[in-house]
């Protein structure tokens, strides 16, 4: 009886031993990424995964996480059954064998695909080949010597009719192969391209997939069963997003429809099904203070002889590491779960159909503005694959009032450009990207945007507009030598710009036209017309304002229907015995 005992309560300590290591090893997690913020340069993942857990000590494994995520930025955040506690976070590299996935086989049997057409395309070239040799030889051995000198009546020289029939028949059958054979050589580029493009996906699928990949372990405590949410949050690179723009210039009421838009790019190797996704301005590969101010020496230069170095010359060769993917993994360890569901979204009633001449909206992002970035949450649940493809989302719409004006150059070109001026009214900046410009319903142009901050102005040229005539011509350049004894030398120039508003409003009209600008003192350059007083500055603003390098700006108010002159004479006076250049 008590050797019963004994046994008992080995085989129950036996029991415990086994269920202790079995949960001390770990269990494989099913994970999902549910959350994914983005920034210029990486991106930062959350996954998250349920599980049933007994009281006790546990190792919830997330295996096959990519191998170029960063350790250090590792956190680990729990929501469930009160009384537990995260114990740790540890990452492993795996080499395992790569697995084609389910994209990889998707790619591969498209390759296939593609490989059987191709097959079937030269397999039918050869017989188009075989019917053109056909044909050509039947001409031949119709026109042959053999064919025709013989008085046999089966060899009996062919009539006209005969040969028209002949020529016809063989024309069209050439014809129609020639014909058959330059759309086959269509296809064959069709699907040389469709070749390449998979087969660059394939390689970066597969240079992704790798041989490796990370298993992070999550050790927890709890006090009492039941179910726990955990979340894991990693940075990682080859991923982040850039600023695009539509810009829509409206005629009818004077405003600018600028969408802002976020080309998000994953090329991580995972994707990001259905996530929450935001994108953040904020520049951690920056760091977070400013960098160390080198001094400016200035040294007599020494020469160094061929072969040798000199002390002296040596600078000083200094490494800064900027805080970079480590700092992400700083912080209190708590990770926000995503507190809106997307899927009601599903579940909400349709709005009413929007009448037919309404243009269908976007959804805009919710910003939040910090101290010193701001974040863009889409509405909506986003996918985007792990290979690079790029993923265009829309952060937010403004509608901005529009200031116009026409720029021109006449001396380079004698039209008037329109160009619109609006204000960024919105609370977060315009960062610098590419912009495609509308007149309208009109592209206009390609061009890209600087980095606009809120209340700062900005400007789209919208092109040319013929409404507004631009001419210039040159009246009179006079050449006289001066003074009796010292020979001098005076050129005139006289230019007059004609501006004609042919539109129905008044129009503001800014152009501009060179002076000459002396480089040496015996050069003496005079503007007559306009005179110097009717000239202003920056500070003193007038119609016509003086700028750098002799640039004179006029800035004209032109009523519908108005034309006006405006007349410019200058003169340049230097001795006779010296050559000028520029006096064209």
């Amino acid at each position: 009886m008590t050797i019963h005992r004994i046994d008992s309560k080995i085989l129950l300590l036996f029991t415990l031993l086994l269920l202790s290591s079995t949960a001390l090893c770990g269990a494989p997690v099913d994970s999902r990424i549910s959350a994914v913020t983005v920034y210029g340069d990486r991106a930062i993942v959350t996954r998250t995964a349920a599980s049933d857990l007994t009281a006790g000590e546990h190792s919830l494994v997330f295996e096959n996480l990519p191998s170029a995520l960063v350790d250090q930025s590792l956190q680990a955040s729990g929501r469930g059954i009160a009384g537990a506690t995260i114990l740790d976070v540890t990452a492993q590299t795996v080499f395992v064998e790569a697995t084609a996935n389910e994209r990889v086989k998707a790619i591969e049997d498209q390759l296939r695909g593609l490989q059987k057409q191709r097959r079937v395309l030269d397999d039918r070239a050869k017989i188009l080949e075989e019917q053109r040799v056909f044909v050509q030889r039947m001409l031949q051995a119709s026109t042959s010597s053999a064919a025709v000198s013989t008085g046999s009546p089966a060899a009996a020289r062919p009539t006209l009719d005969e040969w028209q029939r002949l020529y016809s028949y063989a024309d069209e059958t050439l014809g129609k192969i020639a014909a058959e054979q330059q759309s086959m050589d269509t296809q064959r580029e069709d699907l040389q391209a469709k070749e390449s493009v998979l087969n660059k996906q394939l390689g970066e699928l597969r240079g992704a997939r790798g041989r490796q990949s990370k298993t992070v372990t999550v050790r927890v405590m709890l006090s009492a069963p039941g179910r726990l949410e955990m979340a894991v949050r990693y940075a990682i690179p080859n991923a982040g997003w850039s600023p695009a723009y539509d810009a829509r210039y409206r005629s009818t009421d004077r405003t600018v429809d600028l969408s802002y838009f976020g080309i998000v790019r994953n090329g991580t190797g995972e994707d990001w099904n259905n996530v929450a996704l935001t994108l953040s301005t904020a520049r951690p590969n920056v760091g977070g203070g400013a960098p160390e101010l080198r001094p400016w020496i200035a040294d007599i230069m020494r020469r160094v002889a061929a072969g040798t170095i000199n002390p002296d010359l040596v600078g000083e060769i200094r490494l800064i590491l900027t805080p970079g993917d480590a700092e992400l993994g700083r912080g209190n360890g708590q990770i926000q779960m995503p507190t809106q569901s997307f899927k009601n979204l599903k579940n909400e009633a349709a709005p009413p159909p929007p009448p037919p001449d309404q243009d269908a909206a976007r959804l805009a992002s919710v910003v939040e503005a910090a101290v010193t970035s701001a974040t863009f949450k889409i509405p909506v649940a986003v996918s985007v694959p792990g290979n690079n493809i790029i993923q265009k989302v829309t952060i937010n719409d403004n509608r901005l009032a529009a200031t116009l004006q026409f720029q021109s150059t006449p001396k380079v070109l004698e039209a008037a450009f329109l160009n619109a001026s609006a204000t960024n009214t919105s609370d977060y900046p315009l960062l610098a990207g590419p912009m495609n410009t509308f007149l309208d319903e009109t592209f206009v142009a390609a061009s890209s945007l600087k980095t606009v901050m809120p209340g700062e102005k900005f400007e789209l040229a919208l092109g040319v507009d013929d409404g507004i005539s631009v001419k210039r011509r040159l009246v009179n350049r006079f050449t006289e030598d001066t003074g009796l004894t010292n020979k001098s030398r005076k050129v005139t120039y006289e230019i007059l710009v004609t501006l004609t508003n042919n539109k129905a409003t008044a129009e503001r009209v800014v152009f501009k036209e060179p002076t000459p600008v002396s480089r040496d003192e015996k050069i003496v350059v005079k503007l007559l017309t306009p005179q110097e007083k009717e000239v202003g500055s920056l500070t003193n603003p007038k119609e016509v304002t003086r700028e750098e390098d002799g640039k004179l700006v006029w800035r004209v108010n032109l009523k519908a229907g108005e034309k006006r002159e405006f007349s410019l004479k200058v003169s340049v006076e230097h001795p006779g015995e010296i050559a000028v250049s520029g006096l064209d």
